[in-house]
């Protein structure tokens, strides 16, 4: 928030903070539930056409790898969703998740911003963690919804799916910790890595 954007000190703000919903806004769980797929299915096809150019400019063997390992597991998360629409008699289609399209530019940034070796392997780590942490939120909202609704099966599936994103998140970790940010510290470049 700009220093412009908030209130003097001292004094309340006094503009209205209500927000009129627009028109096609969700009106019930349901549809709040199903419009929130729509945006994760978004963001899901997103990252299937980003994760490979996230690992083409790994360094590291092993983040590469994990990176070509999570693609397999992102596109099996896409018919997992479309499994879920079906069931929920729902048309499989996506809506533009504006969070992922954010994150996904930060992490092309990123990739401007830092040179080849680890640092930029430092840095696609933590773009990638951003993402997964948004998944992690999302999916576990979506996991929370279905079952309030008592969409069990689409639980099931959805959950499925949050212990993916939560695995993919320890191996980033794991990643970082065993080399990547060391050798980031050290700042060398192009050195030769260990099997991690």
């Amino acid at each position: 928030m700009k220093n412009s954007d908030m209130p003097a000190k001292g004094k309340p703000a006094t503009t209205s903070s209500i927000v009129a919903p627009a028109n096609d806004a969700a009106g019930d769980l349901k549809d709040f539930f199903i419009d929130s797929l729509k945006d994760i299915y978004w963001a899901e096809n997103a990252l299937v056409s980003a994760l490979p150019k996230m690992a083409q400019n790994a360094t590291s063997p092993f983040l590469a790898s994990a990176i070509k390992e999570h693609l397999e597991v992102t596109k099996n998360q896409v018919a997992r969703l479309e499994s879920i629409f079906e069931l929920l008699g729902e048309k499989a289609e996506g809506k533009k998740c504006e969070a992922m399209a954010g994150l996904l530019k930060e992490g092309d940034s990123i990739l401007e911003e830092t040179v080849p070796g680890a640092v930029r392997d430092a840095g696609i780590i933590a773009a990638s963690q951003k993402i997964e942490h948004y998944e992690i939120a999302t999916y576990g909202t979506l996991c929370a919804f279905a079952k309030t609704l008592g969409e069990n099966d689409a639980a099931k599936l959805l959950t499925q799916t949050l212990a993916e994103e939560k695995e993919a998140d320890m191996i980033l970790s794991d990643a970082a910790y065993s080399s990547i940010n060391f050798k980031a510290a050290d700042n060398i470049l192009g050195a030769p890595y260990s099997n991690k």
